[in-house]
């Protein structure tokens, strides 16, 4: 059938990982969120779901709805630097449900948790894209050969998205990059 995306085998460990890598990422920025709403749990629930699938648990129902409440937490932020954060969370806990189709698209499953996160330590320093490169070389060195292995599975990030867009394509590039850190 022309025009549809091939499958690629992901397995269910590789999902843990991809899963893992997103949580890690996520993780460094909640506290950004929870100054801003410190009453809100609903984006530490989502990484804590995050974890639990990564280090074995079940990719069920509770992983899915701590994401969608993750994502209407980042909706009631007073900042978009918490927005930003409760997104990195989010994307984290939807990590898991990285499809098997070879779109540009799904590879926001892989590396949204990261450039979320990078976007919201940016808007946290003013806006320093510095800040942002930092966050994302951080990142760089969390993901595990597995996690490379996967996203190199997928075609390169789509155009888009603004500025997480363009983060989301910068990290993708460096870790398909052939000269990644030891």
């Amino acid at each position: 059938m022309t025009g549809q995306a091939s499958e690629i085998v992901l397995s269910k460990q590789d999902l843990r990982e991809v899963t893992a890598f997103a949580a890690a990422c996520a993780e460094v920025v909640l506290e950004i969120f929870e100054a801003d709403q410190p009453e809100d749990s609903r984006p530490r629930d989502a990484l804590g779901a995050a974890w639990e699938f990564a280090r074995g648990g079940e990719r069920g129902k509770a992983l899915r709805d701590t994401a969608w409440a993750a994502l209407k937490a980042a909706k009631s932020t007073d900042t978009a630097a918490a927005r930003e954060a409760a997104l990195a969370a989010m994307s984290a806990a939807g990590a898991a449900y990285l499809h098997p189709l070879a779109k540009a698209t799904q590879v926001k499953h892989i590396l949204g948790a990261g450039a979320h996160a990078a976007r919201a330590a940016e808007l946290v320093a003013g806006d320093d894209r510095n800040v942002g490169a930092e966050q994302l070389e951080r990142a760089v060195h969390r993901a595990t050969p597995v996690v490379v292995d996967v996203l190199t599975r997928f075609p390169a990030a789509p155009g888009g998205g603004g500025r997480v867009g363009e983060l989301i394509r910068v990290l993708d590039a460096r870790l398909r990059s052939p000269t990644l850190p030891e």
